[in-house]
């Protein structure tokens, strides 16, 4: 008889702030609840143009260049997030689900300090500001997915208070594109995480079975 304790508990997916110079973790975010969907999009970086360079098409494209890429392709994710304080009554939430929130929200926020500075150097007449860096960001999805993100959406839906109005529950659409080799800086942490995300892509392509031509109607070959 199969006991409730010999179940696997999953793991969790999650967020992870990094040191891009020690690659010390310094913030770390698990999701309360795993999404129940994901959508991925992957385009490539195609080199050519769309169209062809002649022989009657309407393109102006390099038929030189048709099979060659520019560099990795482009890749988001998009997910609705649960926050729900209800289901850990374990846990003091005096300010409901307010600090969950504050963490995620943070990730495309720069903070006072950062806000300060800026203020100062364009008080002393700096020509230039550099614009402000956010921390390398991480997200999870188990072992086989980990890799660099930059948050591009954060859309917060909150649904229920307690009486001091502090929210306790909430859905976050939450959308990431995952930064590739060609959006950091060579020799960056972010860079070598990616390559180690797309080596893992590799590694699991090599892994699938492979078809064979006759499945297809191709016996003679192509």
């Amino acid at each position: 008889m199969t006991r409730y304790a010999d179940i696997p508990k999953p793991i969790r997916s999650g967020i992870v702030i990094v040191d891009p110079e020690r690659g010390t973790p310094q913030r770390i975010i698990v999701l309360q609840f795993n999404p129940d969907t994901l959508e991925r999009s992957v385009a490539p970086q195609s080199s050519g143009g769309s169209g062809d360079a002649g022989g009657g098409g309407s393109g102006s494209g390099d038929r030189n260049e048709a099979l060659r890429l520019k560099g990795p392709a482009e890749e988001t994710w998009k997910f609705t997030a649960e926050i729900d304080a209800t289901d850990q009554f374990e846990v003091a939430a005096p300010d409901g689900i307010h600090p969950q929130l504050a963490v995620l929200e943070m990730l495309v926020q720069p903070t006072t300090a950062q806000l300060r500075e800026a203020t100062r150097l364009s008080k002393k007449g700096t020509i230039e500001i550099s614009p402000i860096e956010t921390p390398l960001t991480l997200f999870t999805w188990g072992s086989k997915r980990v890799m660099p993100v930059r948050l591009t959406e954060l859309s917060v839906n909150e649904s229920a208070f307690d009486v001091q109005l502090n929210p306790i529950r909430a859905s976050l659409g939450i959308g990431m594109k995952v930064l590739t080799v060609s959006d950091l800086p060579a020799g960056h942490r972010g860079a070598d995480l990616y390559l180690a995300h797309l080596a893992q892509k590799e590694r699991l392509a090599a892994a699938a079975r492979g078809g064979r031509l006759a499945e297809l109607g191709l016996a003679r070959g192509v």
